[in-house]
């Protein structure tokens, strides 16, 4: 293949082969890639939007000793601390539903019913804690769920989309 460069430059048309189509070519993309650096800094310096988290610690306010087996009729019930932590602008009127189901958790929210639900209003930059109990009395495998809903606008209940498990085994003996 020939390159025409002299029909090319008498056309006005910069030639690739000598230095004047690199260096427009390394300058856009300097213009281009400083820009993307830029743009990156404006959206990673946004204040984070605000959320919601959940969390469970065992009776003694600890993440590390979680009820894992129960023995029916001896030590079939436990507690356990269910914390809510507000990260949101505004206060926010926060339900913490406890289900306990047996079989495999298909989704979220879990559709079972509700053992014990605990209520308020936790405050911007706050934490909440509550003591929960949990007693479960036939043999078998459980999981013990507890989901986060808060008010809405419209004053009805919206799961978050934040929930704890826990996986307790409930045996004869030991």
């Amino acid at each position: 293949m020939r390159i025409h460069s002299e029909t090319n430059r008498k056309l006005g048309i910069p030639s690739l082969i000598n230095n004047k189509g690199h260096r427009i070519v390394v300058a856009f993309l300097l213009v281009f890639l400083s820009s993307l650096l830029i743009g990156y800094y404006f959206v990673a310096s946004l204040p984070p939007e605000g959320y919601l988290t959940i969390y469970t610690l065992d009776d003694q306010k600890k993440a590390i000793d979680y009820p894992e087996l129960l023995v029916v009729n001896e030590n079939n019930t436990f507690n356990v601390w269910v914390g809510v932590e507000n990260h949101m602008a505004t206060r926010q009127s926060c339900v913490v539903l406890q289900k306990v189901i047996s079989d495999m958790i298909p989704s979220f929210p879990v559709d079972a019913d509700v053992e014990n639900s605990y209520a308020q209003t936790v405050e911007s930059g706050e934490p909440w804690e509550t003591l929960a109990t949990v007693a479960i009395n036939d043999l078998g495998s459980y999981w013990v769920i507890f989901e986060l809903w808060i008010y809405n606008e419209a004053d009805e209940l919206e799961f978050t989309h934040n929930y704890d498990v826990l996986k307790v085994d409930v045996v004869e003996q030991t």
